[in-house]
């Protein structure tokens, strides 16, 4: 059958080859092929504008927005979306097929394509994140050692800091020379992390001075320029979603729901969603029920009064990172209008 009757096209991405299946307005076969990674620009380019799904992976942002420049309606997916639809034993072909019968469904919920600013600012991130988490490895090694050797340091990285000079200088008969020339390569290793840590942190800081959503966002109680910059590189302006509450719902920060007939039960949060930016919410609200003095300058103010009198402090943080999520992303959604609001109400 003529390409000509494509109406919609499911792609199964690989790392050099992609296997397309095209669906006609009747949902029938009309096109069925693998192309490699070249091919495919000069196969789509040639057939009419038509509605293009795939699934959320790597390199889908990119593909995606090469698509669009060839006028095409392109449409990403989240995997766990696309599996109900896939019929019989799992190929590459069905998975195809799936996509393409995911993508016409008037429900389904997409995932927007990032631009290229926001893939090089979620890259800063992800290295930062992975820097941190080596950064705690080496310290939880030394500290690891040194308790081995009946030397136990204070909780935290500064007292680690601190105690460190004096350990590896005092003549100590529980520390071998082996031990000592390790810790110091070590802590030699922490240094170097410091420095990349502080040199990405930087990096960050100053693209978010010059972004105006992030400074819009960094208005906002808790927010600094790590985690505005990391929501403008995983959401954009918000567009995907319809209300805050979507947005705390795709981050996990909402309780699980596992309700039948006319019962209602909800467990604890979800924590589905994107992980990273979970964690920065919830680092934020951890940072603001510190500081309790600037509680009257918040337009949530009572309500975090009342809350801390009749909640935990762990559901406390949980429940105030969703209203800053929700905070957020009215503020990006809505922009300069969301920030005349909440100063009246924070008057």
């Amino acid at each position: 059958m003529s390409n000509t009757n494509l109406v919609t096209i499911g792609i199964d991405l690989g790392k050099n080859t992609f296997h397309v299946v095209g669906l006609d307005a009747t949902g029938a076969i009309t096109l069925r092929k693998k192309r490699s990674r070249n091919q495919l620009d000069q196969s789509l380019g040639n057939i009419p504008r038509c509605l293009i799904g795939m699934e959320a992976c790597a390199g889908a942002h990119h593909l995606g927005r090469r698509l669009e420049k060839l006028g095409h309606q392109v449409r990403l997916l989240p995997a766990q979306y696309v599996k109900p639809y896939l019929k019989g034993h799992k190929n590459d072909f069905r998975d195809a097929e799936a996509i393409a019968e995911a993508a016409q469904r008037p429900t389904m919920r997409f995932v927007p394509v990032k631009s290229a600013e926001q893939l090089d600012l979620q890259a800063l991130h992800r290295v930062r994140s992975r820097l941190v988490t080596q950064r705690t490895a080496v310290i939880n090694q030394i500290r690891g050692f040194l308790l081995e050797r009946g030397l136990p340091v204070r909780q935290g990285a500064a007292a680690l800091r601190l105690a460190l000079p004096q350990i590896l200088s005092a003549p100590n008969d529980n520390l071998s020379p082996r031990v000592i020339q390790l810790i110091q390569d070590l802590a030699e290793d922490w240094r170097y992390l410091d420095r990349r840590v502080a040199s990405m942190t930087k990096e960050i800081d100053e693209l978010a001075d010059q972004d105006p959503h992030c400074r819009r966002l960094m208005s906002a109680p808790g927010v600094g320029p790590i985690i505005s910059s990391a929501m403008v590189a995983a959401i954009g302006t918000g567009d995907a979603f319809h209300k805050g509450r979507d947005f705390a719902a795709w981050l996990g920060l909402v309780p699980k729901q596992i309700s039948t007939g006319d019962r209602t039960i909800l467990g604890r949060i979800s924590r589905r969603g994107n992980r990273y930016l979970r964690t920065l919410f919830i680092q934020g609200a951890r940072a603001v029920l510190l500081q309790r003095q600037s509680w009257p300058r918040h337009g949530f103010a009572a309500w975090l009064e009342a809350a801390s009198k009749r909640l935990h402090s762990n559901v406390l943080v949980v429940a105030l990172a969703a209203k800053l999520a929700r905070m957020a992303w009215s503020m990006l959604a809505k922009g300069p209008d969301y920030d005349a609001n909440l100063l009246g109400r924070t008057a």
